[in-house]
């Protein structure tokens, strides 16, 4: 069976159409269910807890933004086809990750980041470039980006309400898939990047997380 092939136009509509999903639609899943279904949180939370957690979740869908933007950004241009499948299905999990982080928002009556577009936007030139670099590199800034947000996420485990139970379920959930695809990209073959690329990356994140926190 032959490839189908893909004009300029084409990837570019494809690539727009992705885009529009992934910030204001329903992007394509794997069809998990949500981790925190069937849990009921153990105590109403108290006003203060509830927007402490709104917000650690608007900051977490904010990154789900962002890790989206990056595969699909890698993906276009990745140069070995296996290494594309990979950045692939790892997006469609990451879109899991997404909608749970949605769903939780508005179960804790708050909105997504205002500033989700632009930081779409910034992701998807950083993971063009990853790409651009080469399938180890592109492999290895995966990597180094999940253990990044392994290390996130548990401090955002920590900072949550106890009785956000919901939240908790997401989050850990999220950790383990991160871990995994951390571990899958290094035995693709991805390398450890230079430790200067990864103190850019460090703060690139910390002015995402500080400012979706608030907006």
């Amino acid at each position: 069976m032959t490839s189908r092939y893909y004009t300029s136009a084409d990837t570019l509509l494809i690539n727009l159409d992705q885009a529009i999903r992934t910030l204001f639609g329903q992007p394509p899943t794997t069809g998990r269910p949500q981790p925190s279904a069937g849990i009921a949180p153990a105590n109403e939370l108290k006003p203060a807890e509830q927007q402490e957690a709104a917000r650690l979740m608007r900051v977490n869908h904010t990154g789900e933004i962002c890790a989206q933007a990056l595969y699909q950004g890698q993906a276009l241009t990745a140069q070995l086809d296996e290494v594309r499948g990979c950045m692939e299905q790892a997006a469609y999990e990451e879109n899991d990750h997404l909608t749970w982080c949605k769903g939780r928002l508005q179960d804790l009556g708050s909105r997504p980041s205002i500033l989700d577009p632009l930081f779409y936007v910034g992701a998807f030139a950083i993971g063009a470039l990853a790409g651009k670099a080469g399938d180890r590199w592109s492999l290895g800034f995966v990597a180094e980006t999940e253990y990044q947000v392994v290390r996130h996420l548990s401090s955002h485990l920590q900072r949550l309400p106890a009785a956000d139970h919901q939240s908790r379920a997401v989050l850990e959930q999220m950790k383990d898939d991160e871990a995994r695809h951390a571990t899958n990209a290094i035995v693709a073959g991805g390398v450890r990047l230079p430790w200067p690329i990864r103190l850019l990356m460090k703060g690139a994140s910390k002015i995402m997380t500080k400012t979706t926190y608030w907006v």
